[in-house]
């Protein structure tokens, strides 16, 4: 069929279809409000008008690879007819239209291009993204092109994020964030358009976003990488990669739609065993006796506690590698499996089918191991399974959320677990966090007092003493111009004493559990970052910004 009325074109999408709004399409009318009339997708309307007008339907990647000529027309003139002038490589004008029955502009096209002129079909949110993109749409009407991609074109965004420019971004963006030590990257568009920060040492830093790509594509490929599905736009996904980019990593994708489109949070995750040594973790001569002897015991339940981010999964990998010799088995569920040790059996929960960290706890009791690593205690059934399986002579490494290593133990009765349960199971908690370490190019010594960070009322609480030298950030292009390079541990590692157990079964409140722990000799993480300071590997104000007073 090679229709070219407007009237014919209209009539034609109400035989192929009949479902429409009330008001009806009359010819003149502008091809998005014919196109709104109709309960048609963009590309299946771009379809229907290619097949009746027997014009080429053209794709957004064919025009995005031209050269535009919109130059030489009005730009209010475009986005009326919805439509993107170009001309191919060997000069041959192209008029691609979204609707075109629209013989006056037909006309008008040939005119200001003054020859001959190629007319092709193109989709409506094709013809936007590309007037958005080359007119600056986004500063005329505060609002980026993601808002112009509607749910309808997904072949276009999947095409675009497996063409070559935006691979190379992505691929380039890991790269960088790679030698620039980045743990996370955050790909968020806002009204401005694509923001990208990356969290190096737990602060995060904007970097130049991708150049040239558009922020759809930039999702859509990460979104491909994950396995994960790019039409669905409007609930958040969570998928997986593994990698090589110079190096094997893994990498944890996390989508979450936002009020100007998706953005994506990259956690990377190198597959470097060398970080799992004691002697990387930061503890303390005193401290790594301490995890030592509680590893030794055969049976029991030893916690790790702090915030998100705080480094507790890499302190639980580096006791299961201690533990890891041919005559244990060990099991872990976890969520996810960050950390790929050979040699040990590690399962990752999956609640859609029901595998939770209860469920897969009952599960390992029938395996015959020795020791059992639970990803994170969350709820009473998980934390009253555990204290289980550490009764019936298995060790139970797992996380918990809490401020202390002492408030572990309140934490632990919320959930369930009664006093004499918990008082014959405990060994040890450690409690910590994640320091930034001073550059070793760029740090200098100051007496203490004598710089600006020492004058904050928060620094001056920390018990140092005037004129005592502290090392303080200066930085340089080492490090950034930071002042840090990398990030250590301050800890606080309770061993549970008899008189400690009894507190415990008598339901002593925290304070006095506190200062029976203390007074038999643990270091607080706050006492263990000012020896960090005296041993120039961190800064007062780091530890202040890190660690909370008691």
């Amino acid at each position: 069929m090679c229709g070219t009325s407007s009237t014919q074109f209209i009539e034609h999408l109400r035989r192929m279809c009949p479902a429409h709004l009330e008001g009806d399409a009359q010819p003149g009318d502008r091809p998005t409000r014919t196109w709104e009339m109709f309960d048609l997708s963009a590309e299946s309307f771009a379809d229907e008008a290619a097949r009746f007008s027997g014009l080429e339907r053209i794709a957004l990647r064919e025009m995005m690879a031209a050269a535009p000529a919109i130059d030489q027309f009005s730009p209010a003139f475009l986005r009326e007819v919805v439509a993107f002038p170009h001309r191919l490589s060997d000069g041959t004008p192209v008029f691609a239209m979204a609707d075109p029955t629209d013989q006056p502009s037909r006309r008008a096209a040939e005119l200001v291009f003054g020859v001959p002129t190629s007319f092709k079909v193109a989709s409506i949110e094709d013809i936007t993204i590309l007037l958005d993109q080359k007119l600056g749409a986004a500063e005329e009407r505060g609002q980026s092109a993601v808002q112009q991609l509607r749910d309808d074109d997904i072949e276009s965004l999947r095409d675009l994020a497996s063409g070559a420019p935006v691979v190379r971004a992505v691929n380039d963006l890991i790269e960088k964030a790679l030698e620039m030590r980045a743990s996370d990257i955050h790909v968020e568009p806002f009204s401005t358009g694509l923001t990208v920060r990356l969290r190096i040492d737990g602060l995060l830093r904007a970097i130049q976003p991708p150049a040239g790509v558009l922020p759809q594509a930039v999702i859509s490929r990460i979104k491909i990488v994950a396995g994960l599905n790019i039409a669905e736009r409007r609930l958040p996904q969570d998928g997986a990669a593994r990698i090589r980019v110079g190096r094997e990593i893994d990498v944890r994708v996390a989508i979450m739609p936002t009020q100007y489109g998706e953005s994506a949070v990259l956690r990377l995750l190198p597959k470097d065993r060398s970080q799992l040594a004691v002697d990387r973790l930061g503890l303390s001569e005193r401290d790594e006796a301490v995890l030592r002897r509680l590893i030794t015991a055969p049976h029991g339940m030893i916690v790790v506690t702090g915030p998100t981010g705080s480094g507790k999964t890499t302190t639980l990998a580096t006791i299961m590698s201690m533990l890891n010799v041919p005559e244990r088995k060990i099991l872990t569920v976890e969520d996810p499996v960050e950390y790929d040790i050979p040699g040990i059996n590690q399962s990752q929960i999956k609640p859609a089918i029901g595998l939770t960290f209860a469920s897969a706890l009952r599960s390992f009791l029938r395996q015959d191991p020795d020791v059992i690593m639970v990803g994170e205690v969350r709820d009473p059934e998980t934390a009253n399974v555990a204290v289980h399986a550490a009764l019936t002579g298995h060790l139970v490494l797992t996380t918990l959320h809490a401020e202390t290593a002492v408030a572990a133990v309140p934490r632990l009765l919320d959930l369930g677990v009664e006093g004499y349960l918990l008082r014959s199971t405990l060994r040890g908690v450690i409690a910590q966090r994640l320091v930034r370490q001073l550059c070793e190019h760029c740090k200098a010594p100051t007496p203490f007092g004598e710089d600006e960070q020492s004058q904050d009322t928060g620094v001056s609480r920390l018990g140092l003493s005037a004129g005592e030298i502290m090392w303080q950030p200066r930085g340089c292009a080492r490090c950034s111009h930071s002042g840090y390079r990398g990030r250590i541990g301050v800890f606080e590692l309770l061993e549970l004493s008899s008189g400690l157990r009894e507190l415990i079964a008598d339901n002593a409140d925290g304070l006095a559990i506190d200062h029976a722990a203390i007074g038999g000799g643990m270091t607080t993480m706050l006492d263990d970052g000012i020896a960090k300071c005296r041993a120039a590997i961190t800064a007062p104000a780091e530890i202040l910004r890190v660690v909370a007073e008691r």
